[in-house]
């Protein structure tokens, strides 16, 4: 019988593909255009609150209402500069390959967009009118965190085996009820909330990120991806409950 081995780095199609975008899009707006130009580019995809403030009427905000719903979307895939963009391709390489292994490719980025949403809806309700733009991936990267942690805590999921068998990532997950009282999600629950809430409060720069750091994003885009984890799950729930045996 001949073991086939995968290769050290195996990223997933839809993690490279966002990636990938991530970088072009970089790239284009840092080396393609001027200052104006890309003063107009913010304008039209980076996710803006006053654009949805009646009481703040700009003379005409590009792209219309196409823009108003796709900027719910298209702000993750801008990033303030090049360490912004590599600190979120780290995290998503971390946690969206193991989701994307259990979800398929086109779940996957239905979740992505679902969780960019709701960041972006956290962000709209908690600075309203706000003129200045959020932009970034870390909304989504907090739902793909919220998605791994239903099911990779699991005895025999990826985090306790170290192989290529796809069957780790494909292990029953719980009911978010039964997930909430297990008590390594908890743990990792409590040091993400602190982690999020003590950059939040503090210096952007300490991550080398000019402007402040949407933290209300990235809990909306985490509760997200823990409460409609369900939506996009393939894996039969109906035996997770006798699944579960933890260590």
């Amino acid at each position: 019988m001949t073991e086939t081995r995968e290769p050290l780095l195996n990223v997933p199609p839809v993690v490279a593909t966002l990636i990938g975008l991530f970088v072009a899009v970089h790239a284009v707006t840092t080396y393609g255009l001027s200052f104006v130009q890309y003063d107009l580019f913010l304008k039209m995809f980076a996710f803006v609150p006053a654009r949805y403030d009646q009481n703040l009427i700009l003379a005409a905000w590009p792209g219309g209402v196409a823009a108003d719903l796709w900027t719910f979307v298209s702000y993750a895939f801008i990033h303030a500069d090049w360490i912004h963009l590599t600190v979120n391709s780290v995290w998503l390489l971390a946690f969206g390959t193991p989701l994307e292994r259990r979800f398929g490719g086109i779940r996957f980025a239905g979740f992505f967009v679902v969780t960019a949403v709701a960041g972006a809806l956290a962000h709209l309700v908690t600075h309203p009118g706000e003129m200045v733009p959020m932009v970034g991936a870390s909304a989504s990267i907090s739902g793909a965190m919220a998605g791994a942690i239903r099911f990779a805590f699991q005895r025999g999921g990826p985090i306790f085996v170290r192989d290529e068998d796809p069957q780790r990532y494909r292990v029953p997950a719980l009911s978010l009820a039964a997930a909430l009282r297990e008590p390594r999600v908890l743990v990792f629950l409590a040091v993400w909330f602190g982690i999020n809430l003590v950059f939040g409060l503090g210096s952007s720069q300490m991550l080398g990120v000019e402007g402040s750091i949407a933290w209300q994003a990235h809990v909306g885009g985490f509760l997200a991806g823990l409460l409609f984890f369900g939506w996009f799950d393939p894996v039969r729930r109906d035996a997770a409950s006798s699944a579960w045996t933890g260590t």
